[in-house]
């Protein structure tokens, strides 16, 4: 396995302590940029990568960044192989012929993590000196955390080879994701360098259909949507939608979405939901993605008006209803009592979002709700949150919150018989129940906005046919051939 991404620009910065050309000061002409110091400011954190897409030209060369532990630097914007450019930008000639020989100078090992390793361990298992693997590590971390090392990624370690066996370590190479490479390379006199490269992405349209005999997540998976889409989608129907009562089976969904690609077909990421349908008991619901022209992005429905709600029908995902508002026998205590909210069933540490903007009114232990919280959204309606195993970062009492924040977890504290939310709405102060909250919708365009949604609803209808009629073509093809077509079935792994 070689990781050729990041090679050449870390290469490069090894030559730095070549005697052949430390002498003569030169770098590797790979649109290397040049350093420019700044002495109080900590290691420049690199931009996101470029985006190209696919419906415009495509996108310039990549950029290559650098970071130092102890200076920041400044791209100079110089295309790969212009080499006239590149020497007017580092002030310096570049080497004659015959001496990029010494690249041949330059080892390679690749070490795969593994269970319970350290980024530190793998180098000095490796035979680095522990002072230079942790200089490296130090500069590493401008551009990547070492500590999100995944189980089976692999590193390559660069080595100079001098006389003898003995061997200098020179840097280390890796693919943290689709999207990027990073490479740390010793620069002589100043340390280790961290450099990254973005790769350029292509954004795709991608269309699937497909009728619900289950669950929703089956059937999203059936058809080949990625399970953040479908999580995506539920949350954009969550005001709408209890998806555990009103999902029957024979009910279907239609979704046009993005994703993006790397040069080599690899899927790096998925995009945002440009269209959706879900027909529930014969009724379809729609949602379009638009901007307006004061730049914000909501959902709306075929008319124009948004579909975002005072408060969400549940703030949970992927809960089963284990209780509802009214009378019941009580399940601790024996007797008839009055529950005055809903339960929601689900794991401990399930995420429990905000159902709506609001101002945290309390925050704490309460009696036999254990950990507590509850918002007020306005002069009438609270709601509030209980038997949660922990409170969401930064949740404070004053502290304001946006629909969907993360104010707590799933629990069992408090007076409860397993994990579970207890989710209350309040009117002036009186439990309701949450299912029977009259939620007023969001905002609808009028005049010219609502005429140029009506142009974009067109093209996203003709969008959608086009797009699934080719995923479709696409899945008749795999299915004759029982061969995937497109890398894109291996996610970006290497191995696949």
């Amino acid at each position: 396995m070689r990781l050729g991404v990041a090679a050449i620009p870390a290469l490069a910065l090894c030559l730095a302590s070549v005697p052949t050309f430390a002498s003569a000061g030169w770098e590797y002409p790979y649109n290397h940029p040049t350093r420019t110091p700044i002495d109080s400011a900590p290691a420049a954190a690199t931009t996101g990568p470029e985006l190209a897409d696919l419906d415009k030209e495509a996108a310039g060369p990549h950029p290559v960044k650098t970071a130092f532990a102890e200076d920041a630097v400044e791209d100079t914007g110089a295309p790969a192989g212009d080499t006239s450019m590149l020497a007017d930008a580092l002030g310096e000639s570049l080497p004659e012929e015959g001496q990029t020989e010494a690249l041949a100078d330059l080892d390679r090992k690749v070490v795969e993590v593994g269970r319970g390793d350290t980024l530190l361990g793998l180098l000095v298992n490796a035979s680095v000196p522990k002072i230079d693997a942790h200089d490296a590590i130090e500069a590493l971390r401008s551009v990547f955390d070492p500590r999100r090392l995944q189980v089976g990624q692999e590193v390559a370690l660069l080595f100079q080879r001098e006389s003898g066996s003995d061997r200098r370590f020179m840097g280390l190479e890796l693919e943290p994701d689709a999207e990027r490479a990073v490479s740390v390379a010793r620069v002589e006199g100043e340390g280790y360098e961290a450099a990254t490269i973005d790769k350029a992405l292509e954004r795709r349209k991608t269309a699937a259909s497909a009728v619900i005999d289950s669950s929703l997540f089956e059937a999203g998976a059936s058809v080949g949507v990625p399970i953040p889409v479908m999580a995506a989608m539920i949350r954009a129907y969550s005001y709408d939608v209890d998806f555990q009562r009103d999902v029957q089976p024979g009910d279907e969904f239609q979704v046009m979405y993005e994703r993006y690609f790397t040069d080599d077909g690899a899927a790096a990421r998925d995009g945002d939901i440009l269209y959706a349908a879900l027909t529930l008991g014969g009724k379809q619901m729609e949602l379009f993605r638009y901007k307006t022209r004061d730049g914000i992005v909501d959902y709306f429905n075929r008319q124009g008006e948004s579909i975002r709600k005072a408060l969400l029908r549940t703030p949970i995902d992927g809960a089963r209803v284990s209780s509802k508002f009214g009378m019941r026998r009580h399940p601790i205590l024996g007797f008839s009592k009055m529950h005055t909210g809903m339960d929601f069933a689900a794991p401990t540490g399930t995420p429990i979002y905000a159902a709506g903007n609001g101002v945290i009114e309390e925050i704490g232990r309460k009696n036999g709700y254990g950990n507590y919280v509850r918002i007020k959204h306005n002069q009438q309606i609270a709601t509030a949150y209980a038997h949660l195993s922990k409170f969401g970062t930064d949740m404070r009492r004053g502290g304001r919150v946006q629909q969907g924040d993360i104010i707590g977890y799933v629990g069992t504290t408090g007076r409860s018989t397993g994990p579970h939310l207890h989710y209350e709405v309040m009117r002036g102060g009186r439990q309701i129940n949450p299912m029977s909250v009259d939620l007023p919708t969001g905002v609808a365009l009028e005049g010219r906005e609502l005429v140029a949604f009506k142009h974009h609803v067109e093209e996203t209808d003709r969008q959608f046919a086009a797009n699934l009629q080719s995923s479709q073509q696409v899945a008749q093809s795999v299915s004759a051939t029982g061969e995937a077509e497109h890398p894109d079935a291996c996610r970006g792994d290497r191995t696949c």
